[in-house]
């Protein structure tokens, strides 16, 4: 009986269907990981130069007619917008490349810092006076706005604290007071410009990062009713105030007066209807609506725009948001909280800001002073949001390198939040 000699296969070769299959080694998957997953968070980063690219387009055509007629030059605050954009981009790319745990070592000195610069700014001869507002510090050719600087920089302390301070936070009511104490002098010296909405929109902020960061309720349930009670008193000891509610409850009692800057606003969403009168053929910035390129720029893109122009900005804010919340999801999964808080701190930051810009444009909200993130003239905000959003980009970068390293997916389930 002749024997058959049977081949050998050789190793890493396919042998069948139900046989062996190529054996790869996990730092040959781990190569791979890497080699098949994206440097940065692309749709992220598209989304925020999308709104910046926006805010150009639409501060040109929201400040041309008053541009001419303060300045005897249309362009005059597109020039101005685009230097602040060139410093934003700048600032931003600078911003990114800062390790995350630089941030965490230096956030109570950046704290400090701001509110040393909101007493500079209240200081006689020091702030510059705008329109019955002083929120500015001269610098030359340029002016600095602490305020805005101090809503970053109380994200980036409150982060660090609720890494230091957990079990404090969680279990005692010394834990949550602490860090409101100082955000609080730090809202009373905004207040003091006045500035209202960044103080509330900076507050808010905080609370949720402290709910987030495990406080219990019934704190949260005291300083509301706090904060309510002395805003009722904020508004009935002052005549200015007043008014303003007044004017918010019914713009058209008033319309030529207190209620002036709301109606105005109104009008010009209903021009717009679904799809807009079109890019630059609209009317309200033309001498009737103040302020048409800064804080009512809403009210300039849902007339030109439509209410399909206004859904777009919104649902690139809630993506914004969204995704700050998803990034800090898969810093707490790989171990990084300060990381985890910092992006879920900014995505409230950004957030709230935008609801409060837009409620009061559509008169939702009390009017109030503040910026459309982005979009609205002032360079201040420009850069400040650009910086959140490189803040983003760089914990992302680091979270990436993580789950590369760890195997992770980057698909994390909402544990929190």
């Amino acid at each position: 009986m002749t024997a058959v000699a049977q081949a050998k296969p050789r190793p890493g070769t396919r042998q069948g269907p139900f046989q062996a299959s190529r054996v790869t080694s996990p730092a040959a998957l781990l190569s791979r990981r890497r080699r098949s997953q994206a440097p940065l968070d692309f749709p992220l980063l598209l989304v925020a130069l999308g709104l910046l690219a926006f805010g150009m387009v639409m501060v040109s055509s929201a400040s041309m007619t008053i541009g001419d007629t303060c300045c005897k030059d249309p362009f005059y605050f597109v020039h101005r917008h685009a230097i602040a954009l060139g410093i934003a981009l700048a600032t931003a790319l600078a911003a990114f490349y800062v390790p995350v745990e630089r941030w965490q070592r230096t956030g109570v000195w950046l704290f400090l810092l701001g509110l040393l610069l909101l007493v500079l700014v209240l200081i006689p001869g020091v702030g510059r006076t705008v329109n019955g507002a002083t929120r500015w510090i001269p610098l030359g050719p340029l002016s600095l706005q602490p305020s805005e600087l101090m809503k970053l920089f109380a994200v980036i302390y409150v982060s660090g604290y609720l890494v230091r301070h957990a079990d404090l936070v969680a279990s005692q009511l010394s834990g949550f007071l602490r860090p409101m104490l100082l955000v609080g002098i730090a809202a009373v010296l905004i207040l003091k410009q006045p500035d209202f909405g960044t103080s509330a929109v900076m507050l808010a902020a905080v609370m949720g990062l402290l709910f987030l960061g495990g406080a219990s309720v019934m704190p949260f349930a005291v300083l509301f009713g706090t904060v309510l009670l002395g805003l009722t008193m904020l508004i009935l000891t002052s005549e200015y105030r007043m008014k303003r509610v007044l004017s918010f409850l019914n713009p058209w009692e008033d319309a030529f007066n207190s209620g002036y800057q709301l109606s105005q606003a109104l009008i010009g969403f209903g021009r717009g209807e679904w799809l807009g009168v079109g890019l630059g053929n609209g009317i309200q910035k033309q001498y009737f609506l103040p302020e048409a390129h800064t804080d009512f720029l809403a009210s300039v893109i849902g007339e030109e725009l439509g209410l399909v122009g206004m859904l777009v900005i919104i649902a690139a804010f809630v993506f914004i948001t969204w995704r700050a919340f998803r990034l800090g999801a898969r810093a707490e999964a790989q171990g990084q909280p300060f990381a985890a808080y910092t992006a879920q701190g900014i995505g409230l930051w950004l957030g709230l800001q935008a609801f409060v810009n837009i409620g009061v444009n559509v008169g939702l909200l009390p009017t109030k002073g503040l910026t459309l993130p982005f979009l609205s003239y002032g360079s201040n905000s420009l850069i400040v949001a650009s910086i959140g959003i490189a803040i983003l980009m760089r914990i992302d970068a680091t979270i990436r390198q993580a789950e590369a390293e760890t195997g992770g997916s980057g698909r994390t389930p909402w544990v929190r939040a």
